[in-house]
């Protein structure tokens, strides 16, 4: 059983930087595709970016060229680096993994992590 752990959230002024981690157990990692999420309250849940288990990354348009993910697979872990925040990033932030190569719906991933704030205050 996958599970995943979330870790790094907090409050910041917008500007600021915030690293996500997601730590993960119960697979080998290399063959599945992870990304992350994020809810704001009374908003559905976003996709915010992915990456496959070739390495291939994909952003939402909000967060290209602020955020970047990565991965690594020895520790199986995947983080998201946050640059220049904005109050608008507001909002419990999730991983999650699909078992395949490469995710592209939202079904697509089988295994949620508990999510952690981040709040940006302006």
């Amino acid at each position: 059983q996958v599970q995943l752990v979330e870790s790094g959230g907090g409050s910041v002024q917008a500007g600021g930087s915030l690293r996500l981690s997601c730590a993960a157990s119960g697979y080998t990692g290399k063959r599945y595709c992870m990304g992350w999420f994020r809810q704001a309250p009374g908003k559905e849940r976003e996709g915010v970016a992915r990456i496959s288990g070739y390495e291939l990354t994909s952003y939402a348009d909000s967060v290209k060229g602020r955020f970047t993910i990565s991965k690594d697979n020895a520790n199986n872990s995947l983080y998201l680096q946050m640059n220049s925040l904005k109050p608008e990033d507001t909002a419990t932030y999730y991983c999650a993994a699909g078992e395949r190569w490469s995710c592209f719906a939202t079904t697509d991933f089988g295994y949620w992590g508990q999510g952690t704030q981040v709040t940006v205050s302006s």
